[in-house]
């Protein structure tokens, strides 16, 4: 990629790279603390961007397995400052709630996020059809209304 002033790529670009394989490989004892070391970043967009990619992909991992709830409390202390991260664990965790078949309400799902709407509607974890349901008929956007009413179409159809 070329940056504005010749081949090089700007220095935020390449953080956000090296940020982006070092999230990736970290062992699990020292995760907590290369995320806090990447939100000290002086690019609070880039270094938000470059956890939140990790917290979406460690999220789907761990969803619906034991350790998520321990998982999200650690992240949940390190990243306690960032509304926007606070938001999209929060929001895993709801879709965590309805992928094991907890209660959730309505309000719940027709306040989240437009990326939880859309997440809820294509991810293989929510196969709850009350949810399915409910985003079908008041999900906030056409996308979301439509993915989630073609969605129990699709899990009554064979493999």
């Amino acid at each position: 990629m070329t940056g504005l002033h010749g081949d090089e790529e700007p220095a935020e670009h390449g953080r956000f790279a090296c940020y982006l394989q070092a999230l990736e490989a970290v062992a699990e004892a020292d995760e907590a603390d290369l995320v806090a070391a990447v939100l000290r970043d002086q690019d609070m967009t880039m270094a938000d961007s470059a956890v939140c990619r990790h917290l979406d992909r460690r999220a789907a991992d761990l969803l619906t397995g034991p350790a998520f709830t321990t998982w999200a409390r650690s992240m949940t202390e390190v990243f306690a400052d960032r509304d926007f991260l606070t938001l999209r664990l929060r929001e895993w965790t709801l879709l965590r709630t309805i992928a094991l078949g907890k209660p959730w309400t309505a309000e719940d799902l027709t306040s989240a996020s437009d990326w939880f709407q859309r997440t809820a509607t294509t991810t293989r974890f929510v196969v709850s059809p009350e949810a399915l349901s409910l985003l079908a008929e008041r999900g906030r956007t056409r996308r979301v209304r439509n993915a989630a009413s073609r969605q129990p179409q699709r899990r009554d159809q064979p493999n």
